[in-house]
């Protein structure tokens, strides 16, 4: 049999391997704040026509997640409208601008290194912009693998994506570790309820450069990609989506070979006979089961580890939290490829839910260990069983299920829908963490508010586990115009 018979499998990696750095930036975007937080909070608290409170640091840590949200419901129109390839192109340049505006946001209309409630704005612009890049990546990277993949490979080839997400911030908390390099992070001292002031014992160049430098770095990897997405083809599936045929097969036979390229076009064209399809044309459960996918894989709390990752480790004293968070981003990306390796023999179901169980496990670990006297160690190790439980499961495998969960003519709106609550509900979780983690209450100060948050996370994590095993179906072998099918079927069950 010839090679063209049987499809190119480099062709296939390659092509891929350019669509997950999208996800590598999905993750150096969202982690790099790790890094630059508290910089950035000593900066603006030397504001002089505002108050740079608790409150005001966690939306600003947070405002990219707002960008993120946009991005991801303009997903579907941009992916519908324009083309898988385009959309991401224009995620590109949003990344590249965001990073040089965070690295310089008086750019133009400021006095550099003065901070002031209108460059907190200008600020906060730029990394909403980035934002958009994100969110728009974040639903189209997963949607374009799962769409050029062949079934036996596809849960693998989008777990990639996650694993890229995860190097990403693996590779800014090296990159942040470097930046910082013999300098030390601010000293932030408490002057009240949620206010605070900079110690003149702070190094002054973290003050007012180094979070500078963390920002600018994600450029070198925007330019890239955006010059990289350039190369590689549209979707075969939006293709036959539109009419295009031709094309459409002759990108399924590069990557499956020319008889299974024919098998697949007919499969497709099958799905697509109406392309104007409502979104509940499939009844309304298949849009809950992506939308509360989403709404679980962030409501567990992973992101305000990932986020604030240094300043808890602070919090623990076990020593240098920059080390700390390397070593937990190399726990991570371990982890992450359990599910790489797994998820196409034990199937998402059982990973989602063992993994839901591990940080339940871990999370109340944390939040016991705020109770009862303990040593340091065990809430280093639960956040790590914790962090770890995560990356084998909900976070590569959410992104293969909404990837591959919804029918061929919904998918893009679909998608879209449920990664905008993937994004509201991490920015809900990450702008609420830093208020709820340093509540007090009684005799217990501080420790009431790292209890309750760790137990809140516990307890969403055993609902997660519940959810999945009780609505969630299996989708693994299964190709994408399987799912048309098997929702078409429920869909007809339920009205009945």
């Amino acid at each position: 049999m010839s090679n063209n018979d049987k499809g190119s499998k480099l062709y296939l990696f390659s092509i891929v391997l350019v669509a997950v750095l999208g996800g590598l930036l999905f993750g150096y975007d969202t982690a790099v704040i790790s890094g630059a937080e508290r910089g950035l909070q000593a900066f603006f608290l030397g504001a002089k026509d505002f108050v740079y409170s608790d409150t005001i640091h966690g939306i600003t840590s947070s405002s990219a997640l707002l960008g993120c949200i946009i991005g991801a419901a303009l997903s579907g129109y941009f992916a519908g409208n324009f083309g898988r390839k385009k959309s991401l192109i224009i995620a590109g340049v949003f990344f590249f601008v965001s990073a040089l505006g965070s690295y310089y946001p008086e750019f133009m209309f400021y006095d550099y290194g003065v901070p002031s409630y209108s460059l907190l704005w200008a600020f906060n612009v730029y990394r909403v912009i980035g934002g958009v890049g994100v969110g728009l990546a974040s639903a189209i990277c997963p949607m374009y693998i799962a769409e050029v993949a062949p079934s036996n490979l596809r849960g693998t080839l989008v777990s990639w994506n996650q694993f890229a997400i995860i190097f990403g911030q693996l590779v800014v908390y090296f990159v942040n570790f470097l930046i910082l390099g013999e300098h030390t992070q601010p000293i932030i001292e408490k002057m009240g309820e949620a206010l605070y002031t900079v110690s003149p014992q702070s190094d002054p160049w973290t003050v007012s450069t180094g979070w500078r430098y963390m920002f600018g770095s994600e450029a070198f990897v925007a330019g890239i990609f955006t010059i990289l997405v350039c190369f590689v083809p549209e979707s075969p599936r939006y293709l036959a989506l539109i009419g295009k045929d031709s094309r459409a097969l002759s990108i399924l036979e590069r990557i499956n070979g020319k008889v299974k390229a024919r098998e697949i076009l007919t499969q497709i064209k099958e799905t697509v006979e109406v392309k104007s399809e409502k979104l509940f044309s499939f009844g309304v459960m298949v849009i809950f089961v992506g939308v509360m996918l989403s709404v679980f894989q962030q409501a567990v709390g992973i992101n305000a580890v990932l986020y604030y990752a240094p300043r808890i480790f602070e919090s623990m004293n076990m020593g240098n939290p920059m080390v700390q968070t390397v070593i937990m981003g190399i726990v991570n990306i371990s982890f992450t490829l359990v599910a790489v390796f797994t998820v196409e023999k034990l199937g998402r179901k059982p990973l989602l839910i063992w993994g839901s169980i591990g940080m339940a496990v871990g999370a109340l670990g944390v939040a016991l260990s705020n109770v009862v006297a303990c040593p340091p160690l065990m809430p280093v190790i639960s956040i790590m069983v914790y962090s770890a439980s995560f990356m084998f499961s909900w976070g590569p495998i959410c992104w293969v299920l909404i990837a591959e969960i919804f029918p061929n003519t919904i998918r893009s709106q679909a998608v879209a829908i449920a990664v905008a609550f993937q994004w509201i509900f991490n920015f809900i979780v990450s702008s609420t963490f830093v208020p709820m983690y340093n509540m007090s209450l009684g005799d217990m100060g501080d420790k009431f508010g790292h209890f309750f948050a760790y137990a809140l996370y516990g307890v969403i994590c055993v609902l997660a586990a519940l959810f999945v095993f009780k609505l969630v179906p299996e989708t693994k072998g299964k190709t994408l115009e399987d799912m048309t099918e098997l929702w078409r079927n429920r869909s007809k069950k339920q009205k009945l």
